[in-house]
C-alpha cells in the first residue's frame, strides 16, 4: 500500500479517535456468535447423544456420533473463511460482520427448534448436519471482522491491547453458554431438561438477526478500509453511482482470496499451524473434558458440577486476556505467544489428574489455568495476525489463516481425545498428543516475522516467489 493510502488513513484514525468503541463493538458481536457457536459443543457432550441418535446406539457410539457433526462446523469454517472473505475485502468488515451474525442466529435458533430422532428418524440428525454446517460458515468469517474492527482503528502502539479486547468474545461466550445450560439445568428435571429445556439457549439465539440489522446499519467502517477504498475509487464510478469514496467497493482484478494466496502462502500455512495447538486445547477443555466429567464412561459426575466449574474458571479470562495483549505491545507478539504454548504443553499433563480429583475446587483449577495459559498466546493473536497482512487482503488472509487451524485443532480433538480415552482408558495419551501439537505450533511461530512496531498498511507486499 502507498504512503499516500497510509497517510490517509492515519487521519482518519486522528479525526475518530475510536479504538476501544471498535473493539468494544467486535467484543459484542463476537461474543454472542461464540455463544451460538460453543452452544452447541456443549450439547454435543450434554443432549444430542440422545435427543437426534437411535436409542440403540450405545453411549460411546452416539458421543462419537454427536461429536462428529461438531467436527462439521469447523469443516465449513475455512468455506466461511472463503465467502466472508472476499466480502470483508471488497464491501467492507462490518457489512461482512453483520451478515455473519445475521446467518449464526438463523441457524442456532433453527437447531433449537428441530425435532428430535424419536419423532422425525432420520431427517434430525441430517437437519442438524447441515444448520451446524452453516454455523461453521457463519463463524468462519465472524473472527476475522471482529478483530479488524478492533485493530485496524487501533494505533501501532497499542494494537495488543485492543486486539485482545475484541478477542475477549470467545470467553464471553462460552461463559454465556455455559450460564444458560447451568440455569435451565437448574430450574427443570433432567427429564424436563433433556426433553426441551435444552431448546431454551439455542432459542435466544434469535436476538443475533436483530444485533446484525443493527450493526449493518449503524456501525461506521474501519479506518483502514475506508482508507483503501478512498485510494482505489475511480473517479468516473463516483461520478456514475453518485457515490462517495467510502460507499464504494474496493476494485481488484482477482479475488481476495485468491490473491491473499498468491502473496501469502508461506504466511498463512504457517500462521495457521501456530494456532493449531491453541484451538485443540480450547476445545479439549469446552467440549471433551464436559463429556469425560459427566458421561457413564468417565467420571459420572453431575452436569450442574462440570458446568459450574467451565463457569467458575472464566473469572481469569478477562484480566489475563487483557494482560497477555498489553504485554505483546511491550515484548512483541511472538515472545508473549511462545510462552503461552510452552506453559499449555507442560499443563496437559496436569489437567486431568486434577479433574479426576472429583473436587469442584480442583476442577475449577484444572480448567482455569489451561485456560490462562492458553490466553497468553490469544491475546496477542489478532493484532499479530492482522499484522502479517495488507489492507486489501487482510480479512481473507486472516479468515484462512485462523479457520484452517480450527479444522485440524478443533474439529477432530475431542473425536481423538474420546477415542483415545475409550482405547487406552487413561487421558495420559490426550496429554501427550497435546503437549506434541504444542511442539509443532512453536516451529511454525518461530517461522513467522516479529511484526510488533509495524504498520501493515505502509509494509510493501512481498515478492511472489
Amino acid at each position: 500500500m502507498s504512503k499516500d493510502t497510509a497517510a490517509l488513513v492515519d487521519s482518519i484514525r486522528a479525526r475518530e479517535a475510536t479504538p476501544l468503541k471498535n473493539a468494544l463493538i467486535g467484543l459484542g458481536g463476537a461474543s454472542i456468535e461464540w455463544y451460538d457457536f460453543i452452544l452447541y459443543g456443549t450439547a454435543a457432550a450434554l443432549v444430542f447423544p440422545t435427543a437426534f441418535f437411535p436409542a440403540t446406539l450405545s453411549p460411546f457410539v452416539a458421543l462419537i456420533a454427536s461429536f462428529s457433526t461438531f467436527a462439521v462446523g469447523f469443516v465449513a469454517r475455512p468455506l466461511g473463511a472463503v465467502l466472508f472473505g472476499h466480502m470483508g475485502d471488497r464491501v467492507g468488515r462490518k457489512n461482512a460482520f453483520a451478515v455473519a451474525l445475521i446467518v449464526m442466529g438463523t441457524a442456532t435458533t433453527l437447531i433449537g427448534a428441530l425435532p428430535s430422532y424419536r419423532i422425525a428418524g432420520v431427517f434430525s440428525p441430517l437437519a442438524l448436519i447441515l444448520l451446524r454446517f452453516t454455523q461453521g460458515l457463519a463463524v468462519g468469517g465472524q473472527w476475522g471482522g471482529a478483530i479488524l474492527l478492533a485493530t485496524e482503528n487501533a494505533p501501532k502502539s497499542n494494537r495488543g491491547l485492543y486486539g485482545s479486547i475484541a478477542q475477549g468474545g470467545v470467553s464471553v461466550g462460552l461463559t454465556l453458554a455455559n450460564l444458560a445450560f447451568l440455569i435451565v439445568n437448574g430450574a427443570m428435571s433432567p427429564a424436563a431438561f433433556m426433553a426441551y429445556g435444552w431448546r431454551i439457549p439455542f432459542l435466544i439465539s434469535i436476538a443475533l438477526i436483530g444485533l446484525g440489522l443493527f450493526m449493518r446499519y449503524r456501525v461506521r467502517e474501519t479506518a483502514a478500509f475506508r482508507g483503501l477504498q478512498q485510494a482505489t475509487a475511480s473517479p468516473v464510478d463516483l461520478l456514475a453511482k453518485n457515490a462517495t469514496p467510502a460507499a464504494t467497493p474496493v476494485r481488484g482484478h482477482r479475488s481476495p482470496v485468491l490473491e491473499a494466496l498468491r502473496l501469502y502462502p508461506r504466511s498463512i500455512l504457517l500462521a495457521a499451524g501456530a494456532w493449531v495447538w491453541g484451538n485443540l486445547a480450547f476445545y479439549i477443555m469446552i467440549t471433551y473434558v464436559i463429556a469425560y466429567g459427566t458421561s457413564s464412561a468417565g467420571l459420572g459426575l453431575p452436569r450442574s458440577l462440570m458446568l459450574t466449574a467451565a463457569l467458575l474458571a472464566q473469572v481469569v479470562v478477562p484480566p489475563t486476556l487483557v494482560f497477555a495483549g498489553m504485554l505483546s505491545d511491550r515484548y512483541g507478539r511472538r515472545r508473549i505467544f511462545m510462552t503461552g504454548v510452552v506453559f499449555t504443553g507442560i499443563w496437559a499433563f496436569f489437567l486431568f489428574p486434577l479433574i479426576e480429583t472429583r473436587s469442584l475446587l480442583w476442577i475449577t483449577v484444572a480448567i482455569g489455568m489451561g485456560s490462562s495459559t492458553m490466553l497468553l498466546s490469544y491475546g496477542p493473536l489478532a493484532a499479530m495476525f492482522s499484522e502479517l497482512f495488507t489492507t486489501r487482503v487482510r480479512y481473507s488472509a486472516v479468515s484462512l489463516a485462523y479457520q484452517t487451524s480450527a479444522i485440524v485443532g478443533g474439529g477432530v480433538g475431542p473425536i481423538v481425545a474420546t477415542a483415545l480415552y475409550a482405547r487406552y482408558h487413561t487421558n495420559s495419551w490426550l496429554a501427550i498428543f497435546i503437549s506434541a501439537t504444542c511442539v509443532m505450533s512453536l516451529v511454525c511461530v518461530s517461522a513467522l516475522k516479529e511484526t510488533r512496531g509495524t504498520d501493515p498498511v505502509e509494509r510493501p507486499e512481498p515478492a511472489v516467489a
